[in-house]
């Protein structure tokens, strides 16, 4: 996601463990989102086997599962601690409890315990490298584990989704603060970036589904949104070529689809519509979030699990197609199309899968021409 850590921070020190055991936080966290979003068709109506109770699963399972394993194993790694890794283990066994028919509680206080090592990894590295970037990485974690304890105790989801996915935001919002560093600072950035943060953390704790917390959320998506288009060095990178410009090009259309949660929360709060609220996550999740991973597979898989990848131009397709699905979701909401939405969902598939497709077909292509001249390895990657 981004460079979820702050990579330049620290150094990678203290025990780590084995690469294998780094692939299997990673399959888990590749788990939550082939479970999340087989509940989500599920929800979408379509008849698969045992689809409804993985509906209900959708939410914890793409946040937790998927985006809190990747985020935690990335500030493990960050780290370097062998303690910190146990935020991705919890977070991937609270993902198995969840696909073995455990109940939620016991799914729900492992993503909870989960939470609770992300947060704190996140304030020893706040406390070794005192930053606004640092400190709203720590804010994000601590969203993250408010939602989860309110999932543990019982509240609903759409009362506490304003949390998780103020989880998402400021954790991707406070790497490309981080990032923003590399470019002449502007007036005035810092202070609107913390008072996007704050109405973010006002419109999650009255809930989405309230009219006030719609708005105090939907604005605070709008002036991060500005601060990123304003600040952010894509801005600069959609300019050059290669995989930098497909990075950048993630995010700005990923900023898009932020700003307009935004607008949409505003304009059709979901306590007057629930075409509003489904807009607004989708619009977050998809649109935004797994935009950020498509732009950052690159960095991520290297860096983590020592996956030589390549870019190659064939990645702009299911880019396009992901943001296509996002698109016809909003289209057929608007004109009462159930099976556009649904076939919104094939297409958010087909995009994942094709993605992963590409990036596996372009490696490979790569590794047969470096062949004759050395032999194809695990790459550790580079910024």
């Amino acid at each position: 996601m981004s460079d979820i850590v702050p990579s330049a921070a620290l150094p990678l020190t203290g025990t780590r463990p084995r690469l294998e055991l780094r692939l299997a936080f990673l399959a888990l966290g590749a788990l939550g989102l082939i479970a999340g979003l087989y509940g989500a068709l599920g929800r979408l109506g379509l008849a698969l086997p045992a689809g409804g109770s993985l509906a209900a699963l959708h939410g914890p399972l793409m946040i937790s599962g998927l985006f809190g394993t990747l985020i935690s194993l990335e500030r493990a790694v960050a780290l370097g601690r062998g303690w910190s890794y146990a935020a991705p283990a919890l977070s991937g066994f609270g993902t198995l409890l969840l696909l073995a028919g455990a109940p939620e509680s016991a799914g729900a206080g492992a993503y909870v315990a989960a939470a609770m090592v992300l947060a704190g990894t996140s304030l020893l590295i706040t406390i070794q490298q005192p930053a606004v970037f640092t400190g709203t990485l720590l804010f994000g974690a601590l969203a993250w584990l408010a939602g989860n304890l309110l999932w543990l105790l019982g509240g609903s989801v759409p009362d506490l989704v304003g949390w998780w996915l103020a989880f998402l935001v400021l954790t991707i919002a406070g790497e490309r603060l981080e990032l923003s560093r590399l470019l002449p600072q502007r007036r005035g950035g810092e202070a609107l970036f913390l008072f996007a943060v704050g109405l973010l953390a006002v419109g999650a704790q009255n809930g989405l589904i309230t009219e006030n917390g719609a708005v105090l959320f939907g604005l605070a998506l709008l002036v991060t949104t500005l601060w990123l288009l304003v600040h952010d060095i894509a801005r600069l990178n959609i300019r050059r070529s290669g995989q930098t410009r497909f990075m950048a090009a993630c995010m700005l259309a990923g900023y898009a689809w932020l700003g307009l949660a935004g607008a949409v929360l505003m304009a059709l709060p979901p306590h007057e519509t629930a075409f509003g609220y489904d807009v607004a996550l989708h619009a977050i999740l998809i649109g935004f979030a797994l935009s950020v991973v498509f732009g950052h597979a690159l960095i991520i898989l290297p860096a983590v699990a020592r996956i030589r990848v390549r870019y190659a131009p064939v990645l702009y397709a299911p880019l396009l197609l992901l943001h296509a699905s996002v698109a016809l979701r909003m289209g057929a909401g608007l004109a009462g199309w159930e099976a556009g939405r649904m076939g919104s969902g094939v297409f958010t598939l087909l995009a994942l899968a094709g993605f992963a497709a590409s990036l596996t077909s372009a490696s490979r292509n790569d590794c047969k021409a470096a062949r004759p001249a050395k032999p194809c390895e695990r790459g550790s990657g580079s910024r």
